[in-house]
C-alpha cells in the first residue's frame, strides 16, 4: 500500500518522511491557499524536498478543458518523473482525463464522491482515483462505498489505484487497509494518531522504570 501525505506543511512532510515510507504527497486548491505560502513556493518547496521516486500530486484550478490540459502539461512537467494532476471528475475533467492519458501523462481523478464516477474515470485512463471518503459518508457510508470501487476495479480487471482521501480519523484508514485498499493520502495528523497510542508511551515509562529499579542506570550498557 502506498502512504501518501495530504498537506502542503513542508515540516511535516520531512518529519513524518524520516519515521514512516511516505509514498508522496497530494495538495489540492484549498490546501495550498490555506498554507500560507505562494503556490510557487508549494511547489517547488515539494519538488525540492521529495525524492525523485516519491510522488507529487497537485491539482488543477482552473475548470475549462483547455485550462486543465495547460495546467496539466506543466504539472507534470516540473520534473521528469512522479509528476501527477490531478482533475475533478466533472464533465470538462473526465474529458481532459482522457485527453491527458492519450498525451501520456500521470493522472488523478479527485473530487470524486461516488463509485461511478469513479469507475468512469477509470475507464478513461486514470492511473489513480482519489474518493472523498468522509464526504462521502454525508451520503451515505463512505468506506462502504470505497470498499464497493476496490471490489469493481478488480472484477472489471482495471488497472486504476484508488487512493482514498478525506480523511478525519484513524479508523476510515483502518477499514479500507483492511479491505485492500492500494494507497491512502492523509493529513499529518491522522497519520500521528495511527503511530500515536499512549498505551505506547506508558508501556515504555514502565520499561524504564523496571530498569532503573534494578541496575540504577537507563542505559543497556
Amino acid at each position: 500500500m502506498e502512504l501518501i501525505l495530504d498537506t502542503a506543511n513542508l515540516d511535516a512532510i520531512r518529519e513524518l518522511d524520516s519515521l514512516l515510507n511516505v509514498t508522496g504527497v497530494t495538495t489540492n486548491p484549498s490546501i495550498i491557499a490555506k498554507s500560507g505560502m505562494s503556490p510557487e513556493e508549494v511547489i517547488d518547496g515539494l519538488v525540492g524536498c521529495l525524492r525523485p521516486d516519491q510522488k507529487i500530486f497537485i491539482q488543477t484550478v482552473r475548470t475549462d478543458f483547455e485550462g486543465m490540459m495547460e495546467e496539466a502539461r506543466y504539472i507534470c512537467g516540473l520534473r521528469p518523473e512522479n509528476m501527477y494532476v490531478k482533475i475533478p471528475v466533472t464533465h470538462n475533467g473526465l474529458r481532459a482525463i482522457k485527453a491527458a492519458k492519450e498525451e501520456g501523462l500521470g493522472v488523478l481523478a479527485t473530487a470524486i464522491y461516488s463509485a461511478d464516477e469513479a469507475f468512469l474515470a477509470a475507464m478513461n485512463g486514470a492511473d489513480y482515483l482519489a474518493p472523498y471518503v468522509n464526504r462521502m459518508s454525508n451520503y451515505g457510508d463512505g468506506v462502504a462505498m470505497v470498499t464497493e470501487l476496490i471490489q469493481m476495479l478488480a472484477v472489471q480487471g482495471l488497472p486504476a489505484k484508488v487512493i482514498a482521501a478525506s480523511f478525519k480519523n484513524s479508523w476510515q484508514v483502518h477499514e479500507l487497509i483492511r479491505a485492500g485498499i492500494q494507497a491512502v493520502t492523509a493529513p499529518p495528523e491522522v497519520v500521528y494518531s495511527m503511530i500515536g497510542h499512549p498505551g505506547t508511551e506508558i508501556a515504555v515509562s514502565e520499561f524504564t522504570r523496571d530498569w532503573d529499579a534494578a541496575f540504577g542506570r537507563k542505559t543497556l550498557r
